[in-house]
């Protein structure tokens, strides 16, 4: 089934909303319009257009060098775009909490903290008691089922355990709204299951808005609601395919006849774009 054009909704309810005096389609979390981005006076995006649905998983996939990774560092504030908007749910970036995970874990964790210290380290920036604290990191390990000694340092920790670090950090802010660049690109396949059944279920129970590039259409599929498929440069939206399969999704899910049947139309439009 496909989603609806880029430049509609991505809910089924038609109907705007408004907030802080900003407009923005109902059911959406993640508005763009007008998104112009450009290096060295070649254009990444020009005027492009993108709904983000609320509480769903969104993964991005499309051709090399089309700025799956730059589109979503322009949505989470880290990288300026020249024209156009982005809001969440009519604000800025700025007046949302969000989460990030980076694909290189070991430039992303601080070294010199225990693992408890690098997850714990964003809960500073938060009002909350010492208590509050303590239930949010219970419960985060709770839903991760963590059983190994997070007083160890990054560096006596396998390259898993510090990307499921990196994970657990961004989770425990409670996001709004959280960004994967290709989180499982340089881990094992054994530690890359456990993290996607895990992640999987936080993100699903939490109701969180999230992005996820993935260079692994299988990836890409098995873990979204809708896979978002990009152009080449200037990029533009290919297609929304929706994924509706039941969670939780398993290794089993990927020889379904709809996974087969939604991973196929993916890379027919992949090929397309890729030969254009």
């Amino acid at each position: 089934m496909r989603a609806m054009p880029s430049n509609t909704p991505m809910a089924a309810t038609p109907a705007p909303a408004a907030a802080g005096g900003r407009w923005f389609p109902a059911g959406t979390h993640i508005t763009i319009r007008g998104l112009t981005k450009r290096f060295a006076g070649a254009a990444v995006y020009e005027n492009f257009d993108l709904d983000i649905p609320h509480g769903r998983i969104t993964s991005v996939f499309g051709p090399n060098g089309c700025g799956k990774s730059t589109l979503i560092n322009m949505i989470a504030g880290i990288l300026p775009y020249d024209g156009g908007q982005i809001l969440f749910e009519g604000k800025e970036a700025r007046e949302t909490r969000i989460g990030y995970v980076f694909q290189n874990y070991r430039e992303a964790v601080f070294p010199w903290m225990r693992a408890i210290d690098n997850i714990r380290y964003p809960l500073q920036y938060l009002k909350l008691s010492k208590g509050e604290q303590a239930e949010r990191l219970d419960r985060l390990m709770q839903a991760f089922d963590v059983k190994l000694d997070l007083n160890r340092y990054p560096y006596q920790m396998s390259g898993g355990q510090q990307q499921m670090v990196s994970i657990m950090r961004a989770l425990v802010v409670d996001p709004e709204v959280l960004f994967l660049d290709e989180p499982f690109s340089a881990l094992d396949y054994e530690m890359v299951m456990f993290l996607r059944e895990r992640l999987q279920k936080v993100l699903v129970e939490r109701k969180v808005t999230t992005m996820l590039v993935s260079h692994d259409l299988d990836e890409a599929v098995l873990l979204a609601d809708h896979v978002l498929l990009l152009t080449k440069r200037p990029t533009q939206v290919a297609d929304n395919l929706l994924f509706d399969a039941p969670r939780p999704r398993t290794a089993d899910t990927t020889v379904t006849p709809r996974f087969i049947e939604v991973k196929s139309e993916a890379l027919a439009i992949f090929q397309r774009e890729v030969r254009k």
